[in-house]
């Protein structure tokens, strides 16, 4: 069931961030989770990491999940693309276009990270 939610942020809302990448990079994800997290943001990550932890669920409802992380997506100021060794996988990039038609600031790992 969908429902409608009209919701209003005042100016002192924190930022929210949605995490985008591929679920390889599970580690990098977790460590940018956490530094986004201490600097006072709103983080909606991946719920399943498919390609770190092998998981078959993630395989099995793969459409679903690229679904509602558009709408994960859709709920953020900024996407934060993990993208080590500046890999972007199919999915990723399509989550990188959807981002840009809704006008979300988009940052990268490639480079911000050390």
């Amino acid at each position: 069931m969908i429902r409608s939610r009209k919701i209003r942020l005042d100016e002192e809302f924190p930022e929210i961030v949605t995490l985008c990448g591929s679920t390889r990079f599970k580690n990098q994800f977790l460590k940018v989770q956490k530094e986004l997290t201490l600097e006072g943001k709103i983080v909606i990550s991946v719920g399943l990491f498919g390609h770190a932890d092998k998981e078959a669920e993630a395989w099995k409802n793969k459409k679903i999940l690229d679904e509602l992380h558009l709408r994960k997506i859709d709920l953020a100021d900024t996407i934060y693309v993990i993208d080590v060794g500046g890999y972007i996988g199919k999915s990723t990039k399509l989550e990188i276009e959807y981002a840009r038609s809704k006008n979300k600031e988009i940052r990268f790992y490639s480079q911000e990270q050390k």
